[in-house]
């Protein structure tokens, strides 16, 4: 389980690719790789990927699997890549984003950026299956930062999160950019009502329907 509050940002320092898997060794932020042990679990940009080898020097090894691959970002990432870390909640932790699984939805497209005073706007398209669960004042984890979105297009097909300079100080999003692919998830309440009064609405319709 996450938090999605960002610890901070690792450098993706190695990219292997080997049969139906990438092999990726990042170096941790400071500290962040103490009592980080084998078969730990970190949220890289959102994904929950698992420690595959001890840290060393404060790098750490993960395997991304094909399906990771195929559903989020990580099939896109190159050495030099800055990324979203957060270690996983103890139990507890104090929840100050909210509960994450790691399992990304999901990727949006940065369509556009903002910038008003001390803030940062982010316009970020949503796929078709998930629009049903955009909403304004909703949250929703981007690169595994618990945002609340701000506003949402009418036919739900971008949302508008704005960050707040601590935010742009402890992630990657003050150096994101138009047409940059950022993973997705929905929070697990919400996709949990949404698909229950929509297969509740269905059946009853069914049924008026029925002779």
């Amino acid at each position: 389980m996450f938090t999605g509050i960002v610890q901070g940002v690792a450098r993706l320092v190695a990219v292997q690719a080997l049969p139906g898997l990438r092999r990726l060794t990042l170096q941790l932020p400071p500290g962040l790789d103490q009592g980080l042990a084998l078969g730990a679990s970190l949220a890289c940009d959102g994904i929950c990927l698992t420690v595959t080898s001890p840290p060393e020097q404060g790098q750490a090894r993960f395997d991304a699997m094909q399906q990771t691959l195929a559903v989020t970002t990580a099939g896109a990432w190159q050495p030099g890549d800055d990324i979203n870390v957060e270690r996983a909640a103890g139990a507890g932790a104090e929840v100050g984003g909210h509960v994450l699984s790691g399992h990304v939805d999901g990727t949006g497209t940065l369509l556009g950026v903002q910038e008003p005073p001390n803030n940062r706007v982010l316009r970020i398209s949503v796929p078709p299956p998930l629009r049903r669960y955009v909403f304004a004042k909703g949250y929703i984890a981007v690169n595994g930062a618990s945002l609340t979105m701000a506003e949402v297009a009418p036919d739900q097909s971008w949302f508008e999160v704005w960050l707040i300079p601590e935010t742009l100080r402890a992630t990657t999003f003050a150096t994101k950019r138009p047409g940059d692919v950022l993973n997705l998830e929905i929070e697990r309440s919400t996709q949990v009502i949404v698909d229950t009064v929509e297969r509740v609405l269905a059946q009853r319709l069914a049924a008026s329907a029925a002779p």
